[in-house]
């Protein structure tokens, strides 16, 4: 661990090195402010860094991450941030990002108790209730697990939907665009499941709010 430690820090100065090569004012102009068009919700899983992923540089998206990439209607973290990147920085686009081979949704296909994470993945646990029927159909269980991963972005870009957050920034004409990916962990390539919200008109009457 401590030449862990250590390599982290001098990879710290090389990766400042290199930006200044490059461009003299990196550091300068990043100092004066942010503004992402892009806030990517996403695993909290190492494997799957939002800047590397995209190719995009630091500045360009704003980023939240948890297990198995979960939109919880109850979670403050998840909220405010979501609330900060909307109405602050004015994002345009919004991405719920999951990947297979997820160890959370691999989790809430079991039984076994893990530990406080299981109070956690029971909500993934409900996405599997919504789409048994579909899901039990698949007799290949990593075919199984890998239609769980998608399911789980669909769920949680509608849940998105649902968030007076952005229903609010859609009535006040807002142009705020919602999307769900799944990253290939043996690819590298991102697959768009064509889950796309762009208006409360996207939604079931039930969940549309009136402001």
């Amino acid at each position: 661990m401590p030449d862990f430690y250590q390599k982290i820090l001098e990879n710290n100065k090389k990766w400042v090195e290199n930006k200044m090569q490059s461009n003299p004012e990196f550091f300068k102009n990043l100092a004066k402010g942010q503004s992402p068009p892009l806030l990517w919700i996403g695993c909290a899983d190492s494997r799957v860094p939002a800047n590397e992923i995209i190719g995009a540089e630091p500045g360009e998206v704003f980023v939240h991450r948890n297990i198995a990439n979960m939109v919880v209607h109850t979670d403050m973290n998840m909220l405010s941030v979501l609330d900060y990147a909307v109405n602050a920085l004015k994002v345009q686009h919004v991405i719920v990002c999951g990947h297979y081979g997820c160890g959370g949704v691999k989790a809430a296909m079991g039984n076994t108790s893990i530990g406080i994470i299981d109070n956690w993945i029971r909500h993934i646990k409900d996405v599997f209730r919504l789409h048994q029927e579909e899901l039990l159909a698949i007799e290949n269980e990593d075919d199984r697990f890998n239609r769980l991963v998608e399911v789980n972005v669909q769920e949680q870009v509608l849940d998105l939907a649902k968030t007076s957050i952005v229903q609010n920034a859609w009535k006040n004409g807002q142009k705020l665009q919602l999307h769900g990916w799944v990253y290939g962990l043996n690819s590298g390539y991102v697959t768009d499941l064509g889950v796309n919200f762009s208006s409360n008109d996207d939604l079931d009457k039930v969940f549309q709010l009136d402001f």
